[in-house]
């Protein structure tokens, strides 16, 4: 078994701490008496390019706005690769890794990461949050060279990986399939919220706009998190039930949240639908105990049946019944926390949304279910010792490349 060392984490999509997965992880290792770097992108609140919280130390580098399209996601990914090749260098200097632990996505990080295990006996973790190909069919919805190069890089991050942490069962099928990785090798560690830092407030009626009800959301807002439907199903509470009593509120950001309030203005819903944008966690809490129920509007496609959606468990955390599609891994998650609406059905939705609305006793067993189940199966106090245990997996050389 590996005794602690130096770990290096890469991750790119968004900045350290605000990628509560990641963060925990890193917190995780260094209570276990690992010497963590960082290396991650820059973001709102988080723009200094070096600093140590926690005693870990986190490097950021600038990345270009975010990508829309291929030509976009190609200058974001090749400035990601070398501000990531020159910042691991300018750590290995300081003080070298034994683990590189790379976070998808995107799946090219394999590329610091075989470099580092080549050339310097590194061993190498894939914590794998995203199954790429899936992902990009639910983005750009086609199979193309675009699949076909995302399906090249992540049997390659799969074939460099030593050991692979999956966020749930279904990830790690695909792990042990497409990735051909031996049982033994690959670990589930779900993105579950600490609990003694994720926990519910009281609720501020300043946050309902006036109205009785209102229904929070959190996430990513990008063309595959489906807040198209949740406005298409706004739109038929409000115009064909007539319900002028609920307002909803939508945090966080992304490519795709410029065209939503164009849709929502369109859609004459400004007044019922607040765009909050990504706020700090402390707001955040505030904001989703404030509401009477929580959504997660994600469509029913490949990529979203098979994930674990940390919304959800953060929704959970905060003792909020949810209304979502039917998705394998959402039911899987929420179990009997949520209401599980027709798949990719605006209308059927719509009615989830109103009937616990208007029952505050059903919401009310749903969100104790959901806060039970975090507290004794899904939260992060279960899920440290499992990132332990994938840790301890290492061999203690590095094993060759597996074709």
């Amino acid at each position: 078994m590996p005794l602690p060392g130096s770990v290096l984490i890469i991750v790119e999509n968004l900045p350290l701490p605000f990628d509560r997965r990641v963060w925990m992880e890193a917190t995780t290792l260094r209570a276990a008496g690992w010497e963590v770097s960082i290396i991650c992108p820059t973001g709102k609140g988080f723009e200094t390019h070096h600093e140590v919280l926690e005693g870990v130390h986190i490097y950021r580098h600038d990345l270009p706005a975010e990508g829309q399209g291929l030509s976009g996601y190609v200058r974001e990914y090749a400035s990601a690769v070398r501000s990531q090749f020159r910042l691991a260098r300018r750590i290995w200097r300081k003080r070298t890794f034994d683990v590189v632990h790379i976070c998808n996505p995107p799946d090219l990080l394999f590329l610091v990461a075989a470099w580092y295990k080549v050339f310097h006996g590194a061993r190498v973790i894939f914590d794998q949050h995203d199954i790429m190909p899936e992902l990009y069919e639910a983005k750009f919805r086609r199979r193309d060279w675009g699949y076909a190069v995302t399906r090249v890089a992540e049997r390659l991050t799969f074939a460099t990986a030593d050991v692979v942490i999956s966020t749930n069962e279904s990830y790690r099928n695909i792990a042990l399939t497409r990735g051909r990785k031996r049982p033994a090798e690959v670990f589930v560690v779900r993105s579950a919220p600490d609990l003694q830092r994720f926990c519910p407030t009281q609720p501020e009626t300043g946050f309902r706009r006036g109205r009785p009800h209102l229904v929070g959301y959190v996430g990513v807002m990008g063309p595959q998190e489906g807040l198209d439907h949740l406005l298409r199903a706004v739109d038929r509470i409000v115009r064909v039930n007539g319900r002028e009593d609920i307002s909803f509120m939508l945090i966080g950001d992304g490519p795709s949240r410029a065209s939503l309030r164009k849709m929502t203005h369109a859609l004459g819903l400004d007044d019922y639908v607040e765009f909050a944008g990504r706020v700090p966690d402390e707001e955040l809490i505030r904001r989703l105990c404030s509401s009477d129920l929580c959504v997660n509007p994600d469509p029913k496609n490949p990529f979203n049946d098979a994930s674990s959606m940390n919304k959800i468990l953060e929704y959970m955390s905060l003792g909020k019944p949810i209304v979502q599609f039917d998705l394998k891994e959402g039911r899987r998650s929420a179990a009997d926390a949520s209401v599980y609406a027709v798949p990719n059905d605006d209308a059927d939705l719509a009615q989830k949304i109103m009937s616990c609305v208007d029952d505050p006793d059903a919401c009310a067993a749903m969100g104790r279910a959901g806060a039970r189940r975090m507290s004794e199966e899904l939260g992060w106090r279960q899920q440290a010792p499992r990132l332990l245990q994938a840790y301890d997996a290492l061999p203690d050389k590095p094993g060759r490349m597996r074709s």
